[in-house]
């Protein structure tokens, strides 16, 4: 992984000028806001773009899981090929084929050539984040670093919340096409203005990269995706699925055994030494996927069941939002008070409780309530990635902060790319085994894989129970993008 130490090349000698440092941390910010705004706004469009193309509206995960999975494949790589080819045109590299990526998406005509572009465009993204955080490491230090990596997670915060928004008022002034569209002028100006501002750093000894380890979580992370998915939505034979799973156990298997025997392994396996960082790590995986699964059930909950538009599924995600930014408020006292182990357990359960209750959903239910439920669910959910986040970070200390921030950002990508796997397999599932779901009365699969959804993240309780009563300081990793989301 990359050294956190500034780079000492000739093309970082000359010190930027303060302008030109603002310039930068505008291009991170808004590089950050791209990545996280395009994991999300999809999701609302989902009806829309499954009717333009022909498909089921339940069929559509793949949309989502493409792009999740591809930023998790690629984020290992991102740090290094910025080190070894520069800060300024990875940066630059990455912005150029996230646009051209979106574009492509918008000229899809089948669902496969969609994937296939949202791959594209994750690559892009994928590089977007670890290379700008980097960029910002190498040229400010100490206290400086803290407030420029601050301002630079806030556009990352927003880019999810109003994601579903966004994308639900896109369709209905005018079609899902734009959704990718509205990505072009950004990207092309983000071009422009890396081109001439970025300042470029790299680090002349950049180690050797792990290639067979990072093959062999890349193929377990795929195959353990494509397995799940493959009983549901892609119709794999249950043979091929079952060899997917255990190549996917083998590969993780294999890279333990590699790391061991390796130097300088992609991630050193004295990383879960750290108790937090174990704890932490497994909880997010866990924890998230159901947390990954809500943004894609919930639109479609309200358009396919409910009959609401894609602009009023979207504003109905409002709430989660409001409520989820204004809970981060008081985290760090409620942290303080009662522990790391006593909040993530029982705000665990709380999040399992409030994901299982929209299997209570019902048409006859007032505006009112339907609000009140997703306005607690965002709180709650909000108090739980930032509790877990944190934890994971607190104690990695400089030595371990590059290497187990950028396995903790792969988990975070693959557990929301599992997410929307599981609930796309149920929810395809129970589709068909439910005799009282039809074309025009979804509710009832909606309702079990609900259901199932809040039952996989409640349990998750039982990993953070592994926490030290004792453990409550909450350090300033949370300023860190990676842990405020």
């Amino acid at each position: 992984m990359p050294s956190p130490m500034p780079a000492t090349s000739p093309k970082s000698a000359a010190a930027p000028s303060e302008t030109t440092l603002k310039i930068m941390l505008w291009l991170v910010a808004i590089g950050f806001f791209m990545q996280t705004l395009d994991s999300t706004i999809v999701n609302t469009a989902l009806p829309a773009m499954a009717a333009s193309l022909g498909e089921a509206p339940w069929r559509m995960q793949g949309a989502v899981i493409a792009y999740s999975l591809t930023m998790a494949v690629v984020i290992p790589l991102s740090g290094w090929l910025a080190d070894r080819l520069g800060t300024k045109r990875v940066f630059f590299s990455a912005i150029l084929v996230f646009t051209i990526g979106s574009v492509l998406c918008a000229t899809a005509h089948t669902l496969a050539q969609l994937m296939i572009w949202r791959v594209v465009q994750g690559i892009g993204g994928a590089m977007l984040l670890p290379v700008g955080r980097l960029a910002v490491l190498r040229f400010f230090t100490g206290e400086r670093y803290l407030s420029a990596l601050s301002f630079v997670a806030i556009p990352g915060l927003v880019g999810p919340l109003i994601g579903p928004t966004l994308g639900g008022w896109l369709v209905h002034v005018a079609s899902w096409h734009w959704i990718f569209l509205i990505n072009v002028p950004v990207g092309l100006a983000g071009c422009i203005a890396t081109a001439r501002f970025m300042p470029d750093a790299r680090n002349p000894a950049t180690r050797h990269f792990d290639l067979p380890g990072y093959l062999l979580l890349t193929v377990g992370m795929v195959a353990l995706t494509v397995s799940l998915d493959g009983i549901g939505d892609l119709g794999l034979p249950r043979a091929v699925v079952l060899v997917l799973l255990i190549l996917s156990m083998g590969c993780i298997v294999a890279y333990g055994l590699h790391a061991t025997r390796t130097a300088q392994p992609l991630f050193s396996l004295d990383l879960f030494k750290i108790h937090t960082f174990s704890v932490g790590l497994l909880g997010n995986l866990f924890a998230r996927i159901g947390s990954g699964a809500m943004p894609y059930l919930l639109p479609l909950l309200l358009q396919l069941s409910l009959g609401y538009s894609a602009l009023q599924a979207g504003m109905m995600m409002l709430p989660v939002a409001a409520t989820g930014m204004l809970s981060k408020r008081f985290v760090t006292r409620l942290i303080l008070r009662h522990g790391y182990r006593r909040v993530l357990m029982v705000n665990t359960v709380l999040v399992g409780l409030m994901m299982a209750s929209f299997s209570l959903t019902s048409a006859d239910h007032p505006l009112w309530l339907r609000l009140l439920q997703l306005a607690i669910f965002g709180g709650v959910n909000s108090i739980q990635f930032t509790a877990m986040n944190t934890l994971t970070l607190k104690d990695l200390g400089v030595g371990g902060a590059s290497s187990g921030n950028s396995l903790f950002s792969l988990v975070q990508m693959l557990s929301m790319s599992l997410g929307v796997t599981v609930a796309g397999t149920i929810l395809a599932a129970f589709t068909k085994l439910l005799p009282r779901v039809t074309a025009t009365n979804t509710l009832p699969a909606f309702h079990a894989t609900f259901l199932c959804v809040g039952i996989i993240t409640a349990a998750t309780a039982w990993i953070f129970a592994q926490l030290a009563p004792e453990i409550r300081a909450v350090e300033k990793t949370a300023t860190d993008p990676a842990a405020a989301n």
